[in-house]
């Protein structure tokens, strides 16, 4: 069964819920029915040698966990005589048979069914006559891995969770990514590490902080078993959503991983992996949303532990909380001595500039782009999330920067960078072919300035665009970290009296000298490269020779503005040109009017 007509099947299951259940809540029915089906399918093949091994063991007075463990092949196992096909046989009895069934899997999947408020649904549908209907639906498909691959389970999830969240006007990205742009920000995480990731034996762990569904976690694992069969990817998670929660533990369960490292909770406020540090990182935090509620625990350990918690740059606005998670996914990168770390995020536009000088979002850019962490941002297209049309930017952060890198920032510019959807989803309407993925990734890889010469979209070096005169458009660009900085000085002039003259300070450290006006108080930013004082006697002085800086006011601060560096200035038409076709226009008006006083 393809993939199309697996999720058509499964969401079929609608067709019987329609009357007893809101649109929005098919989800709470179908994912776990999904996922059990799933887990009863893969335990299938071991299910009479567990129960005896079962039997084996508690008659020898042993307890039969490990035994079970071994003996199932998986991570998992269930001690019910009963499967999902056996329980078609008692409808009479089937809520209580389901209970039973759910119970007598092993903890770590009891705990997948608790955070999906199975029981509670189980017992609406028997109380609507629906259970058996829909339990015997989901025993018509065959969810074997050998059937429908880890892949292909993945893809159905991505696909009906996506369905679910239209339906109850979810939060903005709230639940999973693109994979084209995991598959990006896979090969940006791995690239400069293929020597390494290829040696036989190798482990490497990989951790999101926002785990979804698990997207990320999965075409992580499957690009690194692609270039390494032998490599061994240990994965680490935390996830907010119940559901995704549960959805997500479910694949990594199937996968072999141990799911005791996905965590459910509050990744900003409780984090569930305190002590932990990682080689890799991806995160797709939630675009916009606000802290609010978790504002006393985000202060507290922001005052209390400073720079030894995760907080210690500062605190953005209330209302967006993307760079919470960037600090959270720094404080959780391996020691440099310890061979490093290297994460993606993905951010909207605000974290870029949003901010001034000594605000908590500057102090924060200060702190990455001062401590050389921040290696590339990458621009997408808009229109590539489903429920957002939005700018989106890929930062790619490390502390083990190569040699060529160190003290550098590279701006990539994706935006025009999409081909068209066949069909939109939500607002999902421009996808990156695995060409564009390709092209990134050798942009970021070559780590050089390119343009692109707009009439034959051939890609020049800098040099190249300069010698050949024409207008190109920049793709990739080159800063040093303090190209983004600045300081920004407060220019004081002094107040008059009546008669023009300066009025002089009478108290304090600057008694005697001109007490400053604050109607004609003004500021300026002023470039890290340039020296403040050779700025002010040359853009400030020759227009207000009476003014002065307050030394004690200036500030530095941090932005990055992404799009003003690939700006192309394109200079206005011809004034010939737009006189004639003016006078055509106005020519065909006053035939028009002509005509129609005939």
């Amino acid at each position: 069964m393809s993939q199309q007509n697996l999720s058509s099947f499964i969401w079929s299951v609608a067709d019987l819920l329609r009357g007893d259940y809101k649109q929005s809540e098919y989800g709470r029915v179908i994912l776990p029915f999904t996922v059990l089906r799933r887990l009863d399918c893969v335990l299938e093949p071991t299910k009479a040698a567990t129960l005896k091994e079962k039997e084996k063991r508690e008659a020898a007075g042993l307890n039969p966990e490990p035994f079970l463990l071994k003996k199932s092949g998986q991570h998992f196992y269930n001690t019910s005589p009963l499967d999902m096909k056996t329980l078609m046989g008692d409808q009479d009895n089937i809520a209580e048979n389901m209970f039973s069934y759910i119970e007598a899997f092993s903890p770590a999947v009891r705990d997948i069914f608790e955070c999906f408020d199975f029981h509670t649904q189980v017992q609406r549908l028997d109380k609507a006559n629906l259970l058996y209907l829909v339990a015997e639906k989901f025993t018509q498909i065959d969810l074997h891995p050998e059937i429908v691959t880890n892949e292909q389970m993945g893809h159905v999830f991505e696909e009906l969770i996506r369905k679910f969240a239209e339906l109850s006007n979810e939060t903005a990205g709230e639940h999973f990514t693109p994979r084209e742009v995991i598959r990006l920000m896979v090969n940006l995480l791995f690239i400069e590490d293929d020597d390494a990731l290829t040696k036989p034996g190798i482990v490497r762990s990989l951790y999101d902080p926002t785990a979804g569904t698990g997207g990320m976690l999965s075409v992580a694992e499957d690009h690194l078993s692609g270039q390494n069969p032998d490599a061994r990817l240990v994965m680490y998670g935390q996830e907010l959503n119940g559901e995704s929660y549960a959805i997500c533990k479910a694949d990594m369960l199937i996968k072999g991983q141990d799911i005791s490292n996905i965590i459910h909770g509050n990744t900003l406020s409780e984090d569930g992996l305190p002590a932990k540090q990682f080689d890799y990182m991806l995160s797709n935090p939630p675009f916009g949303v606000e802290w609010k509620k978790i504002q006393k625990e985000i202060k507290k350990e922001h005052v209390q532990e400073g720079y030894n918690g995760r907080f210690g740059p500062g605190l953005p606005r209330v209302s967006d909380g993307s760079l919470l998670f960037l600090m959270h996914l720094i404080s959780k990168m391996r020691p440099t001595q310890d061979g490093g770390s290297r994460f993606g995020i993905v951010l909207n536009g605000s974290p870029l500039f949003t901010g001034n000088a000594g605000s908590g979002e500057s102090e924060i850019r200060r702190y990455v782009l001062e401590n050389d962490l921040l290696e590339a941002i990458i621009g997408l297209p808009t229109d590539m999330f489903y429920n957002t049309g939005i700018s989106t930017y890929v930062w790619i952060v490390t502390n083990r920067k190569p040699k060529h890198r160190k003290g550098k920032v590279q701006l990539i510019d994706a935006s025009n960078m999409w081909q068209k959807m066949r069909k939109s989803l939500g607002s999902k309407r421009k996808e990156l072919s695995p060409e564009h993925i390709d092209k990134i990734t050798r942009l970021f890889g070559d780590a050089k300035e390119v343009y692109v010469e707009p009439e034959t979209g051939k890609q020049l070096s800098s040099r190249a665009a300069q010698a050949a005169g024409s207008v190109a458009t920049p793709i990739s660009r080159i800063f040093k970290n303090t190209d983004f900085g600045y300081q920004t000085i407060t220019v004081e002039r002094p107040e008059r009296d009546d008669k023009g003259e300066i009025v002089k300070e009478t108290r304090g450290k600057r008694k005697g000298q001109p007490k400053p006006d604050s109607k004609l108080r003004d500021s300026e930013e002023v470039p890290l490269s340039e020296d403040v004082e050779a700025y002010f006697q040359r853009e400030v002085v020759p227009h207000v020779p009476d003014a002065w800086i307050d030394h004690d006011k200036t500030k530095v601060g941090y932005e990055i503005p992404f799009n003003r560096h690939f700006y192309v200035f394109k200079p206005p038409r011809d004034l010939d040109a737009i006189d004639a076709e003016l006078k055509g226009v106005t020519d065909r008006i006053v035939q028009m009017i002509g005509e129609l006083s005939q």
